[in-house]
């Protein structure tokens, strides 16, 4: 068995909007400066009152005392952030055989407030990305952007995604005009189904209220704003109107999904007169998340032990590489110890088939690593 990560990263190099964004654009694309000796190297955005710095973008196995936000230059970064010759013995390290690529500082971008700006910086990032994932094409899966100025532009820019060869799309938490719910989104998710991208809503994609509390606590509240854009899309009458569109909701953690689709139950049996007047469902709103949203987990042990109180063949495992977060370079042995309660069948749904069906990843193309599954 192949195992795939469905939530990894690239690291924009300097070059990555710079040298791909309209001309127009260039000189006030992202760039990289140094920030001096304490802070480090980060990228500048025009319009963001803090550069992106580089401390936890790629801090993959390091020790927990060894990661600062503050201090971490390029060049000391994983350089299979960028080069996909390095992030080949990356994924060999790690025992896997193919990654889902997201952005790092297009994450940021996302939360921009200029819509021109963004769908700029979206584009060039997209052509850089096609060039990095062409490399390897077969264990690289890049998604990529869209700015959703207006749903007619955003159905334009899934057919440049495509043509580019990426293999799904990272959506801004927040349109431009009305939000997701309306009609008026109608021809985008039909034009998504009809291309056969996934469309994934990431962490850190949305902007959200600053957390309360230590700055620690901010790691409780971040997968709130996913959250709250499968309610917005399920209640919302979203997959009812496109039953066969596919959603991931990435980084934001599984265990909890047993619950949430519990409290959209309960919240429709007792109180479904707040529905918009005219609005139905003709399910209940848990058989909407099980069978349209896919989730993305790394080292949440929750969503394994209670895999089968959710629909397992929409569960993911990542390993988020090269973030913080990642489980990199110890993912087998947390495999072996998380996973150890599934079945067969299930272990390969939540490590490889899952993912592989939903991005048209041909296993056969990939190497079968050491570790679980492997020899």
């Amino acid at each position: 068995m192949s195992v795939l990560s469905a939530d990894s990263h690239i690291t924009e190099p300097p070059e990555c909007y710079v040298d791909n964004i309209d001309p127009a654009w260039r000189d006030r694309a992202p760039h990289l400066v140094d920030l001096g000796e304490n802070i480090g190297e980060g990228f500048v955005v025009e319009g963001m009152k803090r550069p992106v710095v580089l401390g936890t973008v790629a801090a993959a196995g390091k020790k927990p005392e060894e990661i600062k936000l503050l201090g971490s230059r390029f060049d000391d970064l994983h350089r299979g952030g960028w080069d996909p010759e390095a992030r080949m013995a990356d994924q060999d390290r790690d025992g896997v055989s193919a990654e889902v690529i997201y952005p790092s500082v297009g994450m940021v971008l996302c939360n921009h407030r200029d819509p021109d700006y963004k769908k700029a910086c979206f584009d060039a990032y997209n052509r850089w990305l096609a060039g990095y994932c062409g490399a390897h094409p077969d264990r690289l899966v890049g998604l990529g952007q869209t700015a959703m100025r207006s749903p007619e532009e955003a159905i334009a820019d899934l057919a440049a995604i495509k043509a580019l060869g990426l293999r799904g799309v990272t959506m801004p938490g927040q349109p431009v005009v009305e939000d997701y719910d309306s009609p008026m989104y109608d021809e985008f998710w039909d034009a998504a189904i009809d291309l056969e991208l996934p469309l994934s809503f990431h962490i850190l994609t949305m902007r959200a209220e600053k957390a309360r509390g230590p700055a620690m606590a901010n790691f409780m509240s971040i997968m709130r704003g996913c959250q709250d854009v499968m309610a917005l899309l399920i209640l919302g009458g979203v997959f009812e109107r496109h039953p066969s569109l596919r959603v991931v909701c990435a980084e934001a953690d599984a265990g909890w999904v047993p619950h949430y689709m519990y409290r959209m139950d309960h919240a429709y049996d007792r109180h479904r007169n707040w529905l918009p007047p005219g609005q139905a469902l003709s399910r209940m709103p848990s058989e909407y998340f099980a069978e349209n949203i896919y989730v993305t987990f790394q080292d949440d042990w929750t969503a394994f032990r209670f895999a089968n109180d959710m629909n397992w063949r929409r569960l993911m495992w990542a390993n988020d590489f090269p973030h913080s977060d990642s489980t990199w370079p110890w993912s087998q042995e947390l495999l072996d110890k998380h996973a150890a309660d599934l079945t067969d069948e299930q272990q390969r749904a939540v490590l490889c088939e899952n993912v592989a069906s939903l991005y048209n990843i041909d296993i056969s193309a990939l190497p079968v690593q050491q570790g679980l599954g492997g020899a």
